[in-house]
């Protein structure tokens, strides 16, 4: 674990894999931290110098007044970068990081090698969905939070995961209710104001878009669109709820490491 100083407080991160491999960063979802990429790191870390972190809000990163924009947390993946001296990355981002890995792709593609966005969509709900939840998150606080964790077991996961994996749901659904709810409010305001459906086009780098085929949050014509709308994007998709890279494991991995390895 490390952390970067930025203007208004530390961004906490973790490296894993040889120092000399391609960088790969990882980027989180809505409540939850740079754990819920554990399951990919073993594999991941054979091929890559892995930086996963905690988006500003979440886990031991910085919270500060909201509300956020993508466009901030994005500014935060390049701080962490120059930080770091790396010049160039692959980004992969799940939810709202892959609403952070679009806004890179548009804003800062000459720092991105790929891109992958996963369970994610160029625009995720509308106001009259965030923000009945971020008033309730900040009137409500840690009641409200462990509430939304017992309601996302069934969104993030299929009732078949779920059932057969009870203690690996529960690890991550607890992040949802250890997340700041200023932090989380602050976020849901970013996601909320977040729409890049004119702007897909202009994505250069190449791309990998992953939707989960019983994902209710970003079904899969969202993850369809993105492809339709970036030139030459690969498109994968996998039985599983928003959560896919926890629920499928290693042909999530798998799928990422051949899409980052082609030539």
């Amino acid at each position: 674990m490390g952390s970067v100083q930025l203007a208004d407080g530390e961004l906490n991160y973790q490296i894993d894999g040889p120092q000399d491999a391609p960088v790969l960063v990882l980027s989180n979802s809505l409540g939850t931290d740079l754990h819920m990429w554990d399951t990919q790191i073993p594999a991941f870390a054979e091929y890559f110098r892995v930086v996963r972190y905690d988006t500003r809000g979440h886990g031991r990163s910085l919270v500060t007044q909201g509300p956020y924009s993508i466009e901030q947390l994005g500014r935060d993946v390049l701080a962490l970068l120059d930080a770091l001296h790396i010049e160039r990355a692959h980004f992969c981002g799940l939810s709202m990081g892959g609403l952070i890995g679009q806004w890179l792709g548009i804003n800062a593609g000459e720092r991105l090698n790929r891109l992958i966005v996963c369970n994610t969509a160029a625009k995720i709900g509308n106001p009259d969905v965030w923000n009945p939840r971020i008033e309730m998150v900040l009137r409500d606080r840690q009641e409200a939070m462990i509430g939304l964790r017992d309601a996302s077991i069934a969104r993030w996961f299929t009732p078949g995961y779920s059932a057969e994996h009870p203690d690996q749901a529960k690890r991550i659904t607890d992040m949802l209710a250890a997340t700041s709810p200023e932090g989380y409010a602050a976020n849901c305001a970013a996601v909320r104001d977040a729409d890049f459906r004119e702007q897909l086009g202009t994505i250069k780098v190449p791309t990998l878009v992953i939707s989960g085929s019983e994902d209710a949050v970003t079904p899969p014509s969202g993850g369809l669109f993105i492809q339709e709308h970036v030139n030459s994007a690969e498109y994968a998709e996998f039985y599983a709820a928003h959560l896919s890279n926890v629920e499928v494991g290693e042909p999530f991995s798998r799928r990422v490491i051949d899409f980052l390895q082609a030539r």
